[in-house]
């Protein structure tokens, strides 16, 4: 019988790599090999890409799977290829994910969760106002609920929303906004929003910063929203037993899922079929105006 290949050679966007350890098992619950993920990597890699380019790129390497030592890294290693595409901000070299060849590469370092910027790297407009619904507890349901009275609230206000799974326990909903406004704007509008859904629903959201003191409350968390901070990019994979994959929603769906239900093993399929609804955040064709909002908090 022949034996499995100990390396593959494998040539994108004129490069050239060597994928080692191509049957390493990444996540062994779900039979998840290395050959596995890079499988997926370049099934979803043009949405994925069209969302991470040019934006600063931290990603977190688990060299022996998701069992074992993991660490973040922002800095490009020091062996990265001359090809590799960085971006210098704030004493950090940041790798600029902007390629299969670059994605393939990372991927091959063992990095299994790809968390980017809400800027790009030549400046500091933010693209979009975000939050993020992080749960206390383990039920889902609490964040099904928060989400869908967080999109009524923003449907009032005219804001456009798109919602996507964490991949881990919750969801995250950004709003494609005009770009011209500060992170301190954006922050301002983010407060209010969070603080208003609070005093409509105090019993089920909160924005105490210290989980000890949120009891089985939903956190909304505005405050991630900053420059240089990061949430998973669409179709990032996580580090959890089921290789489940941060994954954008119709908002139909919201009341009926799970983040278990996405997986390395199923969204490829997921993304041909629906196509990418993440489009209207990577490629927006309309872009909110906060000046209504950012008017009457200035009047106070």
């Amino acid at each position: 019988m022949p034996t499995a290949a100990k390396e593959y050679e494998l040539t994108l966007d004129g490069h050239t790599m060597m994928i080692t350890n191509p049957y390493k098992p990444l996540w062994p619950e779900a039979n998840v090999t290395k050959l596995d993920y890079i499988r997926y990597l370049l099934l979803v890699s043009s949405p994925l890409l069209a969302y991470a380019k040019n934006r600063l790129l931290t990603v977190i390497r688990y060299p022996h799977g998701i069992h074992d030592k993991h660490f973040y890294q922002k800095n490009a290693p020091e062996y990265s290829p001359p090809w590799l595409m960085t971006s210098v901000w704030e004493n950090t070299r940041y790798v600029l994910c902007n390629d299969q060849a670059t994605l393939i590469w990372m991927a091959n370092q063992a990095a299994l969760e790809w968390h980017v910027s809400f800027h790009h790297a030549q400046d500091e407009m933010p693209t979009e106002l975000v939050f993020d619904l992080d749960p206390s507890t383990d039920d889902f349901s609490v964040v099904i609920e928060a989400a869908l009275l967080l999109k009524e609230l923003l449907d009032e206000l005219q804001l456009p929303s798109i919602v996507k799974t964490s991949g881990a326990s919750g969801l995250q909903i950004y709003i494609p906004i005009e770009l011209r406004y500060s992170f301190e704007q954006t922050r301002e509008v983010g407060q209010f929003i969070a603080s208003y859904l609070v005093s409509k629903h105090p019993k089920l959201v909160t924005i105490e910063r210290l989980i000890k003191n949120r009891g089985t409350k939903l956190y909304i968390d505005y405050l991630q929203h900053w420059r240089g901070k990061t949430l998973p990019a669409p179709y990032s994979t996580r580090a959890k037993m089921h290789a489940t994959v941060s994954t954008p929603l119709h908002w139909r769906e919201v009341p009926h899922i799970h983040p278990t239900d996405f997986t390395v093993h199923n969204v490829p399929d997921r993304l041909k079929k629906e196509g990418d609804l993440f489009a209207a955040v990577s490629f927006p064709s309309q872009r909110a105006s906060l000046d209504a909002i950012l008017s009457i908090l200035h009047q106070r």
